[in-house]
């Protein structure tokens, strides 16, 4: 294990940690100490270009989006597909976010609903919009791939 991926795993890890501790500030508890109940994908294979998008690596960005579409996501069981459009005057953004249902789980979110996106070191947070409450993590490829069960030899 490389420096940078223990590092990583370090950072992931006492975000996760976070969320045993009781924590009251509203800024804190929007990114790490609700990201321990959050599922997790690459962008990779979580954030597409909608229909109606021209593509492009900047269709997402840290801002509110509003869901216009939920659909099973093609190819995927148990995920759903969300297309997000971004709400902010003048931003073009439109893409596609497939989640895993067991995200889903406790809250689901449904047609017409806002969805915050924060930008982090390690990807994008998708959390609801009302309680700020994180629902899923789309790491850099890196990062994910870095995440990944490894068998020890020794």
């Amino acid at each position: 294990m490389t420096f940078t991926t223990l590092s990583r795993a370090l950072c992931l890890a006492a975000a996760v940690a976070a969320c045993a501790v009781p924590v009251h500030a509203t800024s804190f508890t929007s990114s790490a100490s609700s990201a321990g109940s959050a599922s997790s994908g690459s962008i990779s294979d979580s954030i597409g270009a909608s229909s109606n998008s021209s593509g492009g690596e900047d269709r997402v960005a840290a801002g509110e989006y509003r869901v216009i579409d939920i659909a099973q996501a093609p190819g995927k069981s148990d995920t759903t597909r969300m297309t997000l459009r971004a709400v902010a005057a003048g931003a073009a953004r439109e893409f596609t976010l497939d989640v895993p249902n067991r995200a889903l789980a406790e809250r689901g979110v449904g047609k017409g609903e806002l969805v915050q996106v924060n930008e982090r070191v390690y990807g994008f947070e998708f959390a609801h919009a009302d309680t700020k409450r994180s629902f899923f993590l789309a790491l850099q490829d890196d990062w994910y791939r870095d995440l990944a069960s490894r068998k020890v030899t020794i």
